[in-house]
């Protein structure tokens, strides 16, 4: 029990040295020539990252038997819901002066803003019902239901983060690949479970 607690603590703090580097560097003037849209691509990066290692928390603890891992996916979701609020905050804020009327114009005539926004809004209720008194509201099979959400947040994550580069397609492809793999084992394992209980009927 104390090592979940140590090891929660550690991701918790290391979890947000990626912020305190960027508040760091913004203090001191060191996001290059445009600041705005370095902070609002590195909350995005940070916001698909945390999404991927939650998603990886699974095949891991599948394939390793790392069951604890599952004792910190909730956190790890958490984060990426986080990130992913300080990316919209930055782009309202910083790219759109927190103008709703440009933010709505954005979203109707760059596709790509659209996507985005789609992605983050299907967090929001990951986000609302992480708690422990929601999962017993909801009930183990509907939370589960409900969380699967996080694929289509990804999927649409990495299109968001593809519609946006426009030429160096480098970290988009890496992102889709290591994404297409969480998913592809996923499909996989579901597969394989119908196959096994066959298996087994057969020989009884």
């Amino acid at each position: 029990m104390n090592d979940v607690k140590f090891n929660k603590t550690l991701i918790f703090i290391n979890s947000l040295v990626p912020l305190a580097l960027l508040v760091w560097d913004a203090f001191f003037g060191k996001l290059g020539a445009n600041p705005v849209e370095f902070t609002i691509r590195t909350t995005g990066v940070l916001t698909l990252l945390f999404l991927l290692i939650t998603l990886a928390v699974t095949p891991l603890r599948k394939y390793y038997g790392w069951n604890n891992l599952v004792k910190y996916r909730r956190m790890l979701g958490l984060y990426a819901f986080f990130y992913g609020f300080l990316h919209l905050v930055a782009y309202s804020i910083f790219d759109k002066s927190f103008s709703l009327s440009a933010i709505a114009g954005d979203v109707w005539e760059r596709p790509f803003i659209a996507v985005g926004m789609l992605a983050f809004f299907l967090l929001v209720p990951l986000a609302v019902t992480s708690t422990n008194a929601m999962i017993k509201r909801l009930g183990g099979k509907n939370w589960a239901r409900l969380h699967k959400a996080t694929y289509a947040a990804a999927i649409l994550g990495v299109i968001h983060f593809w519609m946006i580069v426009k030429s160096d397609v480098f970290y988009p492809l890496l992102f889709g690949l290591i994404l297409a793999v969480l998913l592809g084992y996923r499909i996989y394992s579901a597969n394989e479970k119908p196959k096994k209980k066959l298996a087994t009927n057969n020989t009884n």
